[in-house]
């Protein structure tokens, strides 16, 4: 779990958190509105076939107790067992998320609950007018019960058209395919990609200290170190784009005859990485943080470094 967390955390939040708006918000609100008005139901249709058993006194605290728990009790169960997804938001691709772009827990599913209850939307929030006002007026769409919690609603689906297709920089081919890309996990591919996507959007320096961490960590993944003076993004577009053909690969029509080529092996890579010169200044270290931010290095020159970076 800490590995999750640190992969999603500082300027990594920027770069995987599309926050939620208020329309997504709200359809997403009422689909939850919708089950719950459902197990109200079944619950009242109960108490009344047994409404002979019970005083009426009974009944009604029954039916009180009923209502907390169905609208209290169901964000807090379900945002705490699928860490910040309702059905309604499982159905608009929402998740609720710390700050720090982090998975909630139930301290933060049952303040959102009590806060959604009494101020948002039941007791106080006046069929949800509070939550709208405050919500149109933060930049990030968060209610009181998200500013109370530290939490944000993000999307977790991204369009198809704001992907980036991810290619094999020429002339590493052969190398990457000697990768063995086994224990590269989806959590670290996943911000890996979302880090070349959003390069040119970051500061020159946090672009190099957070693309050094991340290439670190699919080297120490994969088994192969990052080679001497080779962009992290240049790793990071290599690993990525070895992985796309193999996936691609495997949901490929088999082929028949001496057309059909070999599948690579995985051993001793045969070819060795390109290098990319002595770099001019040694890459950031990840220690105690230091008073001012890492200073990336230069970039080396055109005839060293024929890769462009991502766009």
């Amino acid at each position: 779990m800490q590995e999750e967390s640190d992969l999603v955390t500082g300027e990594a939040v920027v770069l995987d958190l599309r926050v939620a708006k208020l329309a997504s918000r709200a359809v997403a609100m009422l689909l939850d509105v919708l089950v719950q008005a459902a197990l109200l139901l079944l619950v009242l249709v109960a108490l009344t076939l047994t409404a002979g058993s019970f005083d009426s006194a009974l009944t009604v605290a029954l039916m009180l107790t009923t209502f907390v728990l169905v609208v209290i009790g169901y964000p807090v169960l379900f945002e705490t067992l699928s860490r910040g997804r309702s059905l309604g938001k499982l159905a608009l691709g929402l998740r609720v998320v710390r700050l720090d772009g982090g998975p909630i827990s139930f301290r933060h599913a049952l303040t959102r609950a009590l806060a959604g209850f009494f101020v948002d939307f039941w007791a106080l929030g006046f069929l949800g007018a509070v939550a709208v006002i405050v919500s149109l007026t933060s930049s990030n769409g968060r209610r009181v019960g998200d500013y109370l919690a530290g939490t944000l609603v993000i999307r977790e689906r991204v369009p198809r058209s704001a992907q980036a297709i991810l290619v094999v920089p020429p002339g590493l081919e052969a190398w990457a395919a000697h990768f063995d890309l086994s224990g590269l996990t989806d959590d670290l591919a996943l911000a890996s990609r979302q880090y070349l996507g959003r390069y040119h959007e970051l500061r020159p320096e946090a672009a190099a200290s957070l693309g050094f961490g991340l290439a670190q960590q699919v080297a120490a993944a994969i088994g192969v170190p990052l080679p001497h003076g080779m962009p992290p993004w240049v790793f990071l577009t290599a690993v990525l784009g070895e992985r796309r053909n193999r996936d691609h690969a495997r949901i490929a029509p088999p082929q028949y005859g001496p057309s059909a080529v070999a599948p690579p092996q995985y051993g001793q890579p045969a070819v060795a990485p390109p290098q990319y010169g002595q770099p001019a200044v040694a890459p950031p270290q990840y220690g105690p943080p230091a008073a001012a931010p890492p200073v990336p290095p230069p970039a080396p020159p055109k005839s060293d470094n024929p890769f462009t970076p991502p766009s």
